[in-house]
């Protein structure tokens, strides 16, 4: 399995990491120079929790903590792409689960 968010499709991008040296101009300097050019990575920050569905299902699911910020989560639910809050399962939200199967029968 690859590093790349299951909700919001985020994964690894590449890019150029850049050295330089020398004092900024607008410090009194000649200015900065590149002294060199390499490549680097830069990797979403993704974290595996558990998240109860709507059917009442428990799920792992491997998720951008953006996407856990922003509180929502679309996933594909018995053949059909469903959003609903995102809750985490974990001990304690029972009343949690019971809420969202109020809020989304099915």
């Amino acid at each position: 399995m690859g590093r790349k968010c299951e909700v919001s499709g985020k994964k690894t991008v590449f890019g150029n990491q850049i050295t330089t040296r020398g004092k900024a101009k607008y410090l009194g300097g000649v200015g900065t120079k590149v002294t060199g050019i390499s490549r680097r990575t830069f990797e979403p920050n993704l974290q595996t929790i558990r998240i109860w569905l709507p059917n009442g299902k428990t799920k792992r699911v491997r998720v951008a903590t953006s996407v856990i910020r922003q509180g929502t989560i679309t996933l594909e639910v018995d053949g059909q792409m469903m959003t609903f809050p995102l809750i985490k399962a974990s001990k304690g939200s029972a009343a949690a689960r019971d809420r969202m199967k109020n809020l989304y029968p099915i």
